[in-house]
């Protein structure tokens, strides 16, 4: 039976519970609370990419005026074991790439630390160093999984005899460039301790992961450590880890026995809090005439780091998007002297999409096949590589409602066809997908004798509307308006739950905010609908309850993008003043909130698409444009009208709210959909991100 909390409140283009506070300023974020005392701390970079710090002449400056302490490798703490190399922060002599941090300075305010930093002198011994990633590079091996835990290789059939055997064949390779984490709020931490308890307030993705790196690393019991995260200013996977910073703070904060602040400029980021690994992706599509599949090789080639692992898994989406009796995966990397990659919005599906969804275009040319369709009948009925049934799957829906919105029938599909003024106007689609993941939390819902409800979970909002779609999800279990209920989150005092990144966090925290206010309620009427003195709660765990999730269906939301390019004939410049997404996520709990999450999602696939590139500089092993002057991502002016729609979606394998993930699915496609819409508007193929005005040229397109 339908709650009247649920028809008025679920599905409600409700306001962010801290709208108010985020724009008047009282919302605090990590470096913005008081802290009696506080000083500062800049970490010093290395200028080489691979070798050893030989000296540091502390002394010539430990007299400048403010500075409090130079740490560095020889007077360092030590640390114990996080499990994280990336954490190990000078506890040695060794540089594994330009950036890494081997000195941090603390002084009584942040110019005095900065000029200090800039004056230290640094002596090292280089070594040669490798920082090129190509496809194929030397050190090139096969790691053992893929992030985070999908098989490295993959085999169903014979691909390689199925694709000689296709009448039609599309036999191409794509690459993608380093893509760096840019939130709006740097990493940045406040951290202060009072004998062995240490209490820190950090820009992070999930505090639990933090406490439990910062416990290791200063050998204290974890339920002394307390990590708030009130207010997250974005994070995009980069914050999804600890990163250095978190650890440093701590680390002066012990030394000097002060509150210490650390934030880490733009440019500092572009070496400290991971990227999107460059990939070299060759993909091999073997067809029957009228388009349907029969082979899908995708092979992956790209970077890692000397000092960590970490292995994209760019190839998955191969795995499960498109029908075909015949298919292969590989993923191989290069070892390379350079910062570490990590997590990046969608890793995996959002380059491996580019590649896929632009090969799947080319086959709708060679075939004669409209792009739309070619896609439809190439809907597999259960998962192809796994073999069981999709738990939902309305990837033809959102295909049909989005070609209808766009204004897709009748569209001419020989490239070159519309031309306005000087501009060439092409139309370009793509598939989206992204998988569900939830993850086991734990949730406290209380009344007291006033009747006021409170649901507690050290959930964390990173700019998504978290906080809001979890009160309409209490106010759901309670049958109640959200007036009357508080949610408290970002702190690790508070019941645990995972993190928000995956596109899991309001799936696994929801589950647990709707068990909870279950269980109060089941109070309440067992004590006749009256509150007893002192209130009424119950916390509840989802764990027994994800595990029984294993197995039995394969978990995906899925979309559509439809994208308008024009093409400037005399430059080569690109526009592209319309997108449309039509997306089947499971139930959507905020209309708001989730179309802001859709349309975040494509203008950062659209800045990949045409603006954003990390160059490797090879005699430095430093990315050369590692600051947002040079760098550059899509602004106000570039993005013109996003549509954004979803297909109402009532999955009943979810085993909870019926919510899917929507953070990461809408960048999945874009950048494929864009650079499928300036082919058919220039019938010039780019296989290279981002699309350069002057290949265009090269290629004759204009």
């Amino acid at each position: 039976m339908t709650t009247t909390a649920e028809r008025s409140v679920i599905g409600a283009a409700l306001t962010r519970v801290e709208a108010v506070d985020k724009v008047t300023g009282a919302a605090h974020y990590a470096v913005e609370y008081a802290a009696e005392g506080v000083v500062y701390a800049w970490p010093v970079q290395a200028n080489i990419a691979r070798g050893a710090v030989t000296s540091v002449d502390a002394e010539a400056v430990r007299q400048s005026e403010g500075v409090l302490d130079i740490l560095w490798h020889d007077n360092a703490p030590r640390l114990g074991d996080t499990g994280d190399p990336t954490l190990a922060v000078l506890q040695d002599a060794r540089v594994h790439y330009r950036g890494q941090i081997i000195a941090l300075i603390v002084a009584e305010s942040s110019e005095a630390a900065r000029e200090a930093a800039a004056l230290l002198p640094v002596r090292y011994a280089a070594d040669e160093h490798d920082s090129v990633l190509t496809p194929d590079h030397p050190s090139l091996y096969t790691p053992d999984q893929v992030n985070p835990s999908f098989e490295t290789d993959t085999s169903v059939g014979d691909a390689d005899a199925e694709f000689k055997r296709s009448e039609v064949q599309v036999d191409e390779t794509y690459t993608t460039p380093a893509l760096h984490n840019n939130p709006m709020e740097p990493h940045a931490s406040t951290a202060s301790w009072d004998g062995d308890s240490l209490t820190v307030h950090d820009s992070n993705q999930g505090g639990q992961p933090v406490r439990q790196a910062l416990a290791k690393a200063f050998d204290v019991p974890a339920d002394s450590v307390r990590v708030i995260s009130s207010h997250v200013g974005g994070g995009f996977g980069s914050k999804g880890t600890p990163r250095p910073g978190v650890v440093l703070a701590a680390m002066a904060a012990r030394v000097v026995g002060r509150p210490v602040r650390l934030a880490f400029t733009r440019q500092q980021m572009f070496a400290l809090v991971g990227y999107r690994t460059p990939t070299v992706q060759h993909l091999r599509l073997g067809a029957y005439r009228d388009g349907r599949l029969r082979s899908i090789s995708h092979d992956v080639v790209e970077q890692t780091s000397t000092v960590k692992e970490f292995a994209e898994q760019t190839a998955v989406i191969s795995r499960m998007m498109y029908a075909g009796g015949h298919r292969r995966t590989t993923h191989r990397l290069a070892r390379l002297d350079v910062p570490i990659p990590s997590w990046m919005r969608a890793p995996g599906e959002c380059p491996g999409s580019f590649a896929l969804e632009s090969a799947m275009d080319e086959l709708a040319v060679a075939a004669g096949v409209d792009p739309v369709e070619l896609r439809i009948r190439n809907d597999p009925d259960t998962d192809p590589e796994l073999g069981v049934p999709f738990s939902s799957r309305h990837l033809v829906e959102c295909l049909r409602q989005g070609a209808e919105r766009f204004g897709w029938p009748g569209r001419n599909p020989s490239p070159r066809q519309d031309q306005r003024g000087r501009w060439l106007v092409g139309t370009g689609v793509a598939s989206s997908t992204y998988p569900v993941h939830v993850a086991p939390a734990t949730a406290r819902a209380a009344v007291d004798d006033d009747g006021r409800y409170t649901v507690a979970i050290n959930a964390t909002d990173i700019g998504t509307g978290a906080r809001t779609a979890l009160l309409q999800l209490a106010a759901e279990g309670l049958d109640v308006s959200p007036e009357q209920v508080t949610i408290f989150i970002g702190d690790t005092r508070l019941p645990q739950a995972g993190l928000a990144g995956g596109s899991m966090g309001l799936n696994s925290w929801g589950w647990a905010v709707t068990k909870a206010t279950q269980a109060l309620l089941t109070k309440l009427g067992d004590a006749g609908g009256t509150v007893p003195a002192g209130g009424l709660e119950a916390t509840e765990s989802t764990a027994d309850d994800v595990k029984e999730l294993e197995g039995g269906f394969s978990r995906h939301a899925f979309g559509a993008q439809f994208v308008e390019a024009w093409v400037d004939r005399d430059t080569g410049e690109v526009r592209v003043p319309r997108m449309v997404g039509v997306f089947a996520a499971g139930r959507i709990v905020n209309a708001r909130t989730a179309r802001s999450q859709f349309i975040g999602g494509m203008t950062m696939g659209m800045s990949m698409a045409l603006h954003e590139e990390g160059v490797m500089d090879a005699a430095f092993g430093d990315y050369a444009n590692h600051d947002l002057a040079t760098y550059h991502i899509a602004a106000h002016a570039d993005i013109g009208d996003i549509d954004v729609s979803w297909v109402e979606e009532n999955d009943p394998h979810l085993g909870h709210n019926g919510t899917k993930g929507i953070g990461e699915i809408g960048i999945v496609g874009t950048a494929a959909a864009v650079a499928n819409a300036v082919y058919h508007a220039t019938g010039v193929r780019l296989r290279d991100l981002p699309l350069h005005l002057e290949d265009l040229l090269e290629h004759g397109g204009t």
